[in-house]
């Protein structure tokens, strides 16, 4: 299979030092340009990665076969089903969108198209989650799980980031956590939500087969309580989450590993994947279920 021809959509740290530089190392793939809402700040990330900065979407959407994606959210649900229409395979920033029909649209869009799609939830494509993973799987048996996310985004490359100041953690690192829980306990099928200081929220989830499983988020808490924790209990025991740091190399690394489950959906149509636009819209669909009991007190039910 000759290379695939990927424009690069943002021009923020994100899109230059993770997803611009996974792209202009990896063997498979053509990095054939850069597209953002700011012209300048598109030439600045297409010189550091030794590429073309477009000034027109359309243009780079013709000279492409995938786009890769580190804009807002709904910045890239309007361009991916763009892409999607004109036919372009996606490589998608979690959330896929911030609310439900947009999130919807676009997969549909993917459907009718028929192109690959792939939600880059960092540490699912990193070694070692992947292994403990697959290690839980061959377990069984888990009942719980608990996982912890507080962060703080002031003077961090995200502190300019609008997004997620009005979002807060629930959209921003509420996917990281689904991402861990699903695969292991299934589905959610209803959350009940209590908010605490700044963006902190806490989730109950009830999944499918009687699981069930806590979340902590937050983008707002002291610097000295940042930290993350994650472990799941069954019949087994207690299994903890890896704990593996993730520098610079790390990020490139695990957007390569994206790039390669992209690519390898592109080469074998309708294989699917367990981090494709499917999963993007059900993370949305629980986090706005959670957002709703926010708002109104009450426990949410989701539908399949």
């Amino acid at each position: 299979m000759t290379n695939v021809r990927v424009g690069l959509i943002g021009t923020g740290y994100w899109a230059s030092d993770v997803h611009g530089a996974s792209l202009a190392s990896h063997p498979g793939v053509e990095l054939v340009g850069v597209w953002g809402r700011d012209a300048t700040k598109a030439e600045t990330a297409a010189r550091a990665l030794a590429t073309r900065a477009y000034g027109e979407l359309d243009a780079l959407l013709g000279d492409v076969d995938a786009l890769t994606f580190a804009v807002p959210p709904d910045v890239q649900v309007e361009i991916a089903t763009r892409a999607a229409q004109a036919g372009r395979h996606l490589l998608l920033e979690k959330p896929v969108a911030t609310s439900v029909a947009a999130a919807e649209q676009l997969a549909q869009a993917v459907v009718d198209a028929g192109v690959a799609s792939i939600v880059f939830v960092t540490r699912r494509f990193v070694p070692e989650t992947q292994a403990w993973l697959r290690h839980l799987d061959e377990l069984g048996g888990w009942d719980c799980g608990r996982v912890e996310m507080a962060a703080n985004l002031q003077g961090g490359p995200f502190a300019a980031s609008p997004w997620r100041h009005v979002k807060g953690g629930l959209w921003d690192v509420g996917p990281h956590a689904l991402s861990i829980l699903l695969p292991v306990l299934g589905d959610v099928v209803s959350v009940v939500a209590g908010a605490g200081r700044g963006d902190q929220v806490h989730l109950v989830f009830a999944h499918v087969d009687g699981a069930s499983s806590t979340a902590s988020l937050s983008l707002t808490v002291p610097k000295a309580a940042s930290g993350n924790a994650l472990y799941f209990y069954g019949e087994h025991g207690r299994e903890t989450a890896p704990a593996t740091p993730l520098d610079a190399g790390g990020l490139v690394k695990a957007h390569q590993t994206a790039l390669d489950a992209l690519i390898a959906q592109i080469a074998h149509p309708s294989t699917g994947h367990p981090c494709d636009i499917r999963f993007g819209v059900r993370v949305v669909q629980i986090l706005a279920a959670a957002e709703e009991s926010l708002a109104t007190g009450r426990r949410v039910d989701l539908g399949k």
